[in-house]
């Protein structure tokens, strides 16, 4: 059984959830059912969108997020500006944590259009990667990966490079072990 916390914390059972059941007429017959696309009736719980959770990540699902680099390393940048939207996509992040890695970072400069959008060149698609790899896979803090690239951005970018090398060299094994 659930429990529900109200604001004064005491537990109380939570309410049993309804199911409200979708049936069509006999009438409508066939056409009903290839509407729905199955002949049994549906009800709501079947039909339940998933609900898209606002705010940060947990961590569970952050480090879900370490193939993004992998896959962003397979996609072929032939473009010569990407909007933020695109650029967002490939990271799987929401354009406003862009926004704010390009104000909290000095190295992310993408150009901006005369209605203000921001147009992200190859170089700094090259530059999230490396902020992304330093906030998320290194779980730096934001004031820790300024400071590592202040330090030695050559440094920091030469690590990266090596750790995606060998990310690459580790998948070729595993490969190949599995099909031994």
């Amino acid at each position: 059984m659930m429990h529900q916390l109200d604001l004064f914390g005491s537990l109380e059972p939570a309410p049993p959830p309804v199911e409200k059941a979708v049936t069509t007429p006999p009438e409508a017959g066939v056409a009903a059912a290839v509407k729905h696309n199955t002949a049994a009736p549906v009800t709501t719980a079947t039909l339940a969108p998933v609900k898209k959770k606002r705010g940060r990540k947990s961590l569970k699902e952050v480090s879900e997020d370490t193939d993004v680099i992998k896959e962003l390393d397979k996609i072929t940048l032939d473009k010569q500006y990407y909007s933020i939207s695109e650029v967002a996509g490939m990271f799987r992040v929401n354009t406003s944590l862009i926004r704010y890695w390009e104000n909290e970072f000095d190295i992310l400069q993408p150009k901006k259009n005369r209605k203000g959008d921001r147009l992200f060149r190859q170089e700094d698609i090259h530059h999230l990667k490396l902020i992304y790899h330093l906030l998320r896979e290194r779980k730096y803090t934001i004031e820790g990966a300024k400071q590592k690239l202040k330090e030695d951005k050559k440094l920091a970018a030469r690590n990266f490079e090596m750790v995606q090398a060998l990310l690459k060299v580790r998948g070729f094994l595993t490969e190949l072990k599995d099909q031994l």
